[in-house]
């Protein structure tokens, strides 16, 4: 399970820069294009398109990864506060309720996803189908919910070192 987690970890880094770059690049050329008033500044008018859905894609795909080391918001001193002073094991209620939430925000975009698959409709400068958009979160909170299934399983320690342990 520790090799697969492995993998899912390097894959979701490699993903999220290589879609970081092209981002970038793809923006610094729209710029650069637009600057010059080059006459190729309308044949690339799809690149603010693209930019706005890798963007989608680059924020549903990191929020498994960033609840994984622990960049997610948090009132830790709130959280051991409240554990310390009721015995209560806030992190499975945490991580148990954050697979519930995840795991229906991923059923709502997989239905989301396959209503607007059959609509029919295309992005107007990509011409690519719109449920593209859908995906991401759908994929992203599957990977949340993922997180959040092992860290109540106890297969994946989202403990920051030194900090008191309360579940």
């Amino acid at each position: 399970m520790r090799n697969v987690l492995s993998i899912l970890r390097t894959a979701e880094r490699s993903a999220l820069v290589v879609i970081f770059l092209a981002m970038v690049g793809l923006y610094f050329v729209n710029v650069v294009v637009r600057a010059t008033e080059s006459p190729l500044a309308s044949d690339l008018a799809w690149i603010e398109e693209a930019v706005r859905i890798m963007n989608l894609y680059l924020v549903f795909l990191a929020i498994g990864y960033a609840l994984e080391i622990g960049r997610h918001v948090a009132v830790d001193t709130w959280r051991a506060r409240i554990a310390a002073a009721t015995g209560l094991p806030l992190r499975r209620i945490i991580d148990a309720v954050g697979l519930l939430f995840s795991l229906y925000l991923a059923w709502l975009g997989w239905k989301m996803t396959g209503f607007v698959f059959g609509t029919g409709q295309e992005s107007p400068t990509l011409g690519i189908r719109m449920g593209w958009i859908y995906v991401a979160p759908t994929i992203g909170f599957a990977l949340l919910a993922l997180r959040y299934l092992l860290g109540l399983l106890g297969l994946l320690d989202r403990q920051p070192p030194g900090e008191a342990q309360d579940a």
